[in-house]
């Protein structure tokens, strides 16, 4: 079984990092989640009040096959000043994991030197941290190489699709949508 960790802070977007956990985990994966938060409770973008697994000091993450970064309002609050997130995709980039983003998320991708000379999509464009990437808005989500990005909240279902096809196969997938009754 893959295990992901999720990057929560206070203003994340809910369904982003929520709903993308809870198909995760529907779909057989162990999903953590970690925030640089200096106590592990966040409030969402909608005022969730949510408790998170670890502080991003208190783990050495080497357990984790991927890392979820979902987007929100935080991302435009923390992305000039957010250094151990940067280090920590940084990590998981250089041990050859697989990063996921979806919507503001790509920002921090981007700023880490993850997009470089690789196509994703995003809410918006993140040539401002990396002019090399290749952004194609129209797309819900992209998987390039390790890299698997997203346009938003809207497309929460096409992400995890991604994800799920991965690390599994494309069945698998359509399976956990079926179930759902989403296709």
């Amino acid at each position: 079984m893959k295990k992901g960790l999720i990057f929560l802070a206070n203003d994340v977007e809910d369904g982003e990092a929520l709903f993308t956990r809870a198909l995760l985990i529907r779909a057989g994966f162990e999903i953590d989640t970690a925030t640089l938060n200096l106590d592990k409770r966040i409030v969402t973008a909608y005022g969730l009040k949510v408790e998170v697994d670890y502080l991003l000091s208190e783990n050495n993450f080497k357990k984790y096959d991927f890392l979820i970064v979902p987007g929100g309002s935080y991302v435009s609050k923390q992305i000039d000043k957010n250094e151990e997130l940067i280090k920590l995709i940084q990590d998981f980039e250089g041990k050859k994991k697989m990063i996921g983003a979806i919507c503001a998320g790509p920002q921090f991708l981007a700023k880490a030197g993850v997009l470089k000379n690789k196509s994703y999509t995003a809410f918006s464009d993140v040539s401002k941290y990396d002019n090399t990437a290749n952004y194609v808005p129209k797309l819900k989500a992209v998987t390039d190489d390790k890299v698997i990005t997203a346009r938003g909240a809207g497309v929460i279902y096409e992400f995890v699709y991604e994800i799920i096809k991965y690390y599994q196969d494309e069945t698998a997938a359509k399976t956990l949508l079926e179930k759902i009754k989403h296709i």
